[in-house]
């Protein structure tokens, strides 16, 4: 038999790249396990981890800004005092948190007009010259308002404001 005198050949290199891909994994997984590690100790919010993500079934109270309508025409009309004939002049503005509620408002102005000027009229010449008496006009005058927008079917306003009071 013939004797194969060839060389041994030596197994094939591995590639280094594998070994380098590995580590550079490795390196990038540490990273960031230290990085979050580091914010979970610290407090700080982690999306998808924080317990604070879960709804909790309380209703957080949402800021809802007022709206206003505001009555350009003046409200006069005249109340006795002392014998004698006096005039009352009021612009007003109607606050309310609902648009709707002032949509209705502006819709029946005829009749919440009519209803503002009826309590301006019966109104006492003396306390409407003091700031508790104007204080409980305007309470007074949303009453008015909001027994006719109650009738109406209509959202209440939160509040009938004072923009020029004159009397004389």
């Amino acid at each position: 038999m013939a004797e194969d005198n060839a060389p041994a050949q030596a197994p094939p290199k591995k590639g280094k790249l594998k070994l380098i891909l590995i580590l550079t994994l490795l390196v990038v997984l540490a990273i960031g396990l230290s990085v979050v590690g580091t914010l979970w100790l610290a407090g700080a919010d982690i999306p998808g981890l924080s317990s604070r993500d879960a709804p909790t079934g309380e209703v957080e109270d949402v800021f809802v800004p007022s709206g206003y309508k505001v009555l350009e025409k003046a409200l006069v009309t005249t109340v006795q005092a002392e014998g004698r004939q006096r005039y009352i002049q009021v612009y007003l503005a109607l606050e309310a948190k609902d648009q709707n509620a002032l949509d209705a408002a502006k819709l029946h102005m005829p009749l919440l007009r009519s209803q503002l000027i009826g309590v301006l009229a019966g109104s006492d010449f003396t306390e409407l010259q003091t700031p508790e008496g104007r204080k409980a006009l305007a309470e007074k005058m949303l009453v008015a308002v909001n027994g006719v927008l109650e009738q109406e079917g209509e959202p209440p306003l939160l509040r009938v404001l004072f923009r020029n009071f004159v009397v004389q």
